[in-house]
């Protein structure tokens, strides 16, 4: 046992783990994703096992050194110039680093005692960002929650409670009444939305889904005529999500528009920026989230569009007392009936995770060493790479594209002369499933208006638009094969 702690075999199998590291980073060659059957993946992991059981076994580097070769060989390559095809991304190599110390020290960051640096720097990072948000100094609020699912949760449940106080200590009984507790949301909300609906006790089924414009964001001139015949339906919709960066298309809705419109029926305004609040950070994009200053919350996933270890997700209140009202809860054993100036900085109170990660400390040591300049940048030439793309797909006769990008997503549809009207759907699929398996690029497939289209998330700097022309020679090849 006494082995598996020492610490001058730590410092050997670290430097022999980065090493490997390095040269996995160094490697700029075109590298989708090696799709291993999952029978074949276990019997692989299984024969890295060690066959003791009787004490510990003995540290093995030959070992060690092949379950990292497996780990990085069957991931996702997110560093590669093939990586097109999610919106997590690869990181800034110093951010890992700081993961790897924030998991050797672990600290739980709840609560200020178990994690005193994580706890200040997220006050720290709250109030940089705020200045690109806009939210009166002194009077918002911001706590880091495991993924935009869980963001988008806790903000919900504020919500929520804010409509029905009763809720919270008398349960379901309270959103019983003739008017039946909603939320409305654009067509192309992500799911984790809806998932949170079932989850709080409202249902999928009041899920009021509003319609879309041409560019695929919420059409405001419908907005108060849905509303209205939701409220005909008998029911009470109390909260309004609007998207900063849809996951199919990457659109932006009009958030100074629908925030007149939830002040105007006392909704509560949820913005949805796990992808595209990043844009905020630069002077070029910033305009794309007009009204974000207006939004009660706003979900913001610095590990997409910040280039952070997963999952780092920030959650914004704009008035910072509604941070307690998702969870109204008395625990001696971690909640301090007389705050101090110690506890002014726990979370605990805030957010449903107990023991959670510091995971602000990746984003902060970024911000304190780069500065923001940094995002804005690589943000900047993503979108632009986008957009150049877009561009080039217009002049191929033989792809038609299905929206003009806002971000750094894009979507189109592979479209040979000779291939049916019937079939364009399914063959779509069958180009993105092809791709995966030969192994070079790695694309994702998303349905516009129900039918499947090819889509590309640039999240890479490596990429350049002689990387997109081979992509798009490769799903002609494709397309070819039987």
């Amino acid at each position: 046992m006494i082995e598996a702690f020492d610490v001058q075999l730590f410092r050997e199998s670290a430097e022999s783990v980065l090493a490997k590291l390095q040269k996995h980073l160094a490697d700029l060659s075109i590298r989708g994703l090696e799709l291993i059957e999952p029978a074949q993946l276990t019997r692989a992991a299984r024969a890295l096992m060690t066959k003791e059981r009787e004490r510990p076994a003995a540290f093995d580097e030959a070992r060690l050194a092949e379950i990292v070769d497996l780990y990085l060989r069957t991931g996702i390559q997110v560093h590669s110039p093939g990586y097109m095809g999610r919106q997590f991304s690869g990181v800034v190599p110093l951010s890992g680093v700081i993961d790897f110390v924030s998991s050797v020290v672990n600290q739980p960051s709840s609560f200020y005692e178990a994690g005193q640096l994580p706890n200040v720097v997220e006050r720290i990072m709250a109030e940089e960002l705020n200045r690109f948000i806009g939210y009166e100094p002194g009077t918002f609020a911001m706590v880091t929650t495991s993924g935009g699912s869980l963001a988008n949760l806790t903000a919900l449940l504020t919500a929520r409670n804010r409509a029905f106080p009763g809720v919270w200590a008398r349960g379901s009984s309270e959103l019983a009444g003739p008017a039946r507790p909603a939320v409305a949301v654009g067509a192309d909300v992500h799911y984790s939305v809806a998932r949170a609906a079932g989850i709080l006790g409202i249902g999928e089924d009041r899920i009021v889904r509003l319609p879309l414009d041409a560019e695929r964001r919420i059409d405001v001139a419908r907005v108060r005529p849905a509303l209205d015949e939701a409220a005909r339906q008998g029911l009470h919709v109390f909260c309004l999500v609007a998207s900063a960066g849809t996951t199919p298309v990457g659109a932006f809705d009009p958030l100074d528009e629908l925030a007149a419109v939830a002040r105007e029926r006392d909704l509560w305004l949820h913005v949805d920026g796990a992808h595209g609040a990043s844009l905020l950070v630069s002077d070029a994009l910033r305009h794309k989230l007009r009204g974000i200053d207006q939004a009660d919350s706003l979900a913001w996933d610095a590990h997409k569009m910040m280039f952070v270890p997963a999952p780092c997700t920030l959650l914004f209140y704009r008035d910072r007392d509604r941070a307690r009202d998702a969870f109204r809860q008395t625990a001696s054993y971690v909640f301090d009936a007389q705050p101090s100036v110690y506890t002014e900085l726990d979370s605990g109170d805030k957010n449903l995770e107990c023991t959670k990660r510091p995971m602000i400390m990746s984003l902060w040591v970024l911000w304190a060493m780069y500065g923001p300049a940094l995002f804005a940048e690589k943000i900047e030439y993503l979108c632009r790479l986008t957009r150049y793309a877009h561009a080039i797909l217009e002049e191929q006769p033989d792809f038609e594209t299905v929206h003009h990008p806002e971000s750094n997503i894009l979507c189109f549809r592979y479209r040979p002369e000779w291939l049916a009207e019937k079939d364009v759907a399914e063959f779509q699929v069958q180009i993105r499933d092809r791709i995966k398996h030969r192994g070079q690029f790695f694309i994702s497939k998303v349905d516009i208006d129900g039918v499947a289209a090819l889509r590309v998330v640039m999240m890479n700097h490596q990429i350049t638009t002689g990387h997109f022309h081979m992509l798009l020679d490769e799903i002609r090849k494709a397309g070819k094969a039987q």
